[in-house]
């Protein structure tokens, strides 16, 4: 192991003096050779308010479907419905569409939606990628249909896998 170059020392002497140990023991005095960097002090922070103790919320019922619901849709043997591609929409339509497909699913007593969302993909600012996906969530959640909706699963690797959705309705 080499030894630090003196302003390879000083920056990480500069480093160290930031750190803030984690238990309340003092640590042992080190010694730092070489030249010692001046760091001016900072005031000290004031306490941060304290939030209001909030009770957790409930956790999130996933476990809203039987056993041998969650098997066939693990082994890709449900038949969807009804599918909605949404490929090549932006965030309005995307939404418009999925409460269009949902409202016609209920409508004609479908059971399982297969909602393609596309694979979110890795994209450096200004491309953003998945937007529809990251928000397909939130949107089943606060819908008009959100009491209708019994589940929502990942897709089978034949409908999509991680770039599609499986929405199961409740029975009318």
């Amino acid at each position: 192991m080499r030894s630090l170059a003196p302003d390879e020392a000083e920056l990480w002497a500069r480093v160290t003096a930031t750190i803030r140990p984690l238990s309340r023991e003092p640590l042992p005095d080190v010694e730092v050779t070489g030249p010692q960097p001046s760091i001016t002090a900072r005031p000290p922070k004031a306490p941060a308010p304290r939030r209001p103790a909030v009770a957790p919320s409930p956790p999130p019922r996933r476990n809203t479907l039987d056993g041998s619901w969650d098997r066939k849709l693990g082994s890709g043997k449900v038949v969807p419905d009804r599918v909605l591609d949404l490929h090549g929409l932006n965030l309005d339509a995307a939404w418009s569409a999925i409460d269009a497909a949902l409202e016609r699913a209920i409508g004609a007593g479908d059971r399982v939606l297969l909602l393609i969302t596309g694979h979110a993909r890795a994209g450096e600012p200004p491309v953003q990628r998945g937007r529809i996906r990251a928000a397909v969530h939130d949107w089943l959640a606060v819908s008009r249909h959100a009491s209708r909706i019994a589940a929502v699963r990942g897709a089978h690797r034949r409908h999509g896998g991680g770039g599609s959705l499986y929405i199961i309705l409740r029975r009318g």
